[in-house]
């Protein structure tokens, strides 16, 4: 059984800059052939701005309530700290038991964990949660 190994570096990223290229000339092709083959018409109705089907009326500048982004943001940090969890879980399985390199491994994600658990309670404390 043979092995695949790249001839140079630049091998290796062929695949990469491939589905790169195919993504662009996708994209590409896509705006040409809406603006070649859509529809132009123009008129007030076509105009005005388009909200659930809805004739818009208001100002568009109102206020929300800063909880909602927060929430927003407290969900995306503990979002991002799930995929950061699963190349640390890879990892830390292929290393040795027992080694200081586990150690520090174990240290570090611990650490990752235990200032996003304070950074909840912090949240928690001052009311982000609550509904009212």
């Amino acid at each position: 059984m043979t092995a695949l190994i790249a001839a140079s570096p630049v091998d290796a990223y062929l695949p990469i800059g491939i589905v790169l290229l195919m993504a662009a000339v996708f994209a590409v092709i896509n705006i040409v052939a809406s603006h070649l083959l859509g529809p132009r018409r123009d008129g007030a109705v076509k105009g005005i701005a388009y909200e659930s089907g809805m004739d818009p009326f208001g100002n568009a500048r109102k206020k929300f309530n800063v909880r909602f982004y927060v929430l927003a943001m407290t969900f995306l940090v503990f979002d991002v700290e799930i995929i950061f969890l699963y190349p640390w879980a890879v990892t830390y399985s292929q290393l040795e038991p027992g080694s200081p390199e586990a150690a520090l491994f174990l240290g570090r994600i611990l650490f990752f964990i235990g200032t996003s658990v304070v950074a909840y309670i912090y949240a928690w404390r001052k009311g982000v949660f609550r509904w009212d």
